[in-house]
């Protein structure tokens, strides 16, 4: 008799490897599992310490180091501003009234004869400020909270000279120095000390840029997203066209930058260094982003929502705009999303038109001169100023936020228009 496997010990041996291929199959489907989860982690894991880290070195960006002055008002021979002034006037008055002399009397009384080494040159703003906010403290004595110099700054953060260190010691024993949360570092601009620097100036300008950018790539970019997906027809120079869009979303920045100093400053050359020319400048950057997102959201809408629109008797532009466009608003919101976000953080395009440069005061309109978020970072990032490192971490960290914000706005607006088919 022949030694040839009966059927039954075939099947079981086929049973077997099959057996064999889906553990190693399942195998594969666990480290698969695992390393997309390692992935996350480890995605999430950078963000923290990224963020730990901005948030570790920020945290006193937003505070100030200041020294307690006692203040008798009575003695000044000072006197209210007139009612109804600005801050600004109000603040000329005083000074005419020499409030600069009475805050060094003062401040020599309450800390010695070397008192001007350790009060900062500019504190007289932050009494004539107290004062315009509530005249009455003319007529009563006052414990005032004004900025010091950048020595005595430094020293109190144990990097400045022993004598310095120990002064600064000596001031903290006695509760006169100390370190306070700076809200003015929300509404100050831009200033040469750290001390008195301020982010509203570069975030005012980044919020009037930013509208400019949305309010020219949004509509232009969605317009040539629909026609391009439904009316232009299907030929060499249409196929150009796309070759060329999706081109211009991978040109460096700068370039763009280069494209708005050539071009916008030649025809706008008062405007340098101002948000609309900024804004004009990321629009063109952000325009491609834009196009080529609206594309793939317009071409995620069934056919069917055309044939039935047609059908009951709509026309295409009717079709187009009430019924295919609204389905794919949250795509193309996605796109601007993302495109907002790049234009964001931009610093090389701002920086070759002119908006790096010095802006002590917030911009007026679209046309003043002004600076943003990420060109503000830049330049304090240069400086050799340890107190100009801590603000230049509070200011990542304001800009992280404002970025939230906007994304959050955009988000919630993806959302509210999103349907489901």
């Amino acid at each position: 008799m022949s030694d040839t496997p009966t059927p039954v010990r075939s099947d079981a041996l086929r049973a077997e490897k099959f057996e064999q291929r889906l553990k190693v199959r399942y195998a594969k489907e666990r480290r698969f599992k695992f390393l997309g989860l390692s992935a996350v982690v480890f995605s999430v894991a950078v963000l923290a310490l990224l963020l730990g880290i901005m948030l570790l070195n920020g945290a006193g960006g937003f505070q100030r180091t200041e020294v307690a002055v006692d203040f008798d008002f009575t003695q000044a021979g000072l006197s209210a501003p007139q009612d109804g002034s600005s801050e600004a006037e109000a603040m000329r008055a005083l000074e005419t009234q020499g409030l600069r002399e009475v805050v060094n009397h003062f401040t020599e009384q309450s800390l010695g004869d070397t008192a001007p080494d350790l009060v900062n040159s500019e504190a007289w703003r932050e009494v004539a400020f107290a004062i315009h906010s509530d005249p009455s403290i003319l007529t009563r004595s006052e414990t005032l909270e004004l900025p010091t110099s950048a020595d005595l700054a430094a020293a109190y953060a144990d990097e400045g000279t022993p004598e310095m260190n120990a002064l600064a010691d000596d001031l903290a024993s006695r509760d006169l120095l100390q370190k306070n949360f700076d809200f003015g570092f929300l509404s100050r601009s831009d200033a040469t000390d750290p001390q008195l620097v301020g982010i509203w100036g570069a975030l005012k300008g980044s919020m009037l840029t930013m509208l400019i950018t949305l309010v020219l790539a949004f509509p232009i970019g969605v317009l040539a997203a629909l026609y391009l997906e439904e009316y232009a027809p299907k030929n060499r120079w249409t196929d150009f066209l796309e070759v060329s869009i999706n081109n211009l979303a991978a040109v460096p920045s700068i370039i763009f930058g280069l494209l708005g100093l050539a071009v916008f400053l030649t025809i706008f050359p008062t405007y340098r260094s101002a948000p609309v020319i900024g804004g004009m400048t990321l629009a063109l950057m952000t325009m491609p982003v834009i196009v080529i997102s609206g594309r793939n959201a317009i071409k995620a809408v069934p056919p069917s929502i055309r044939d039935g629109a047609l059908a009951i008797g709509a026309s295409p532009v009717q079709t187009v705009f009430h019924h295919v466009l609204p389905l794919a608003l949250p795509g193309i919101l996605t796109g601007t999303i993302i495109g907002m976000a790049r234009a964001l953080g931009e610093t090389a395009p701002l920086l070759m038109i002119g908006m790096r440069a010095f802006i002590a005061t917030p911009p007026d309109g679209f046309t003043s001169p002004s600076t943003v978020l990420p060109v503000q970072i830049f330049l304090w990032s240069d400086e050799i100023d340890r107190g100009f490192v801590e603000r230049t971490s509070a200011a990542i960290i304001i800009l992280l936020v404002f970025l939230l914000l906007m994304n959050g706005l955009a988000i919630y607006l993806r959302n509210r228009f999103e349907q489901k088919w």
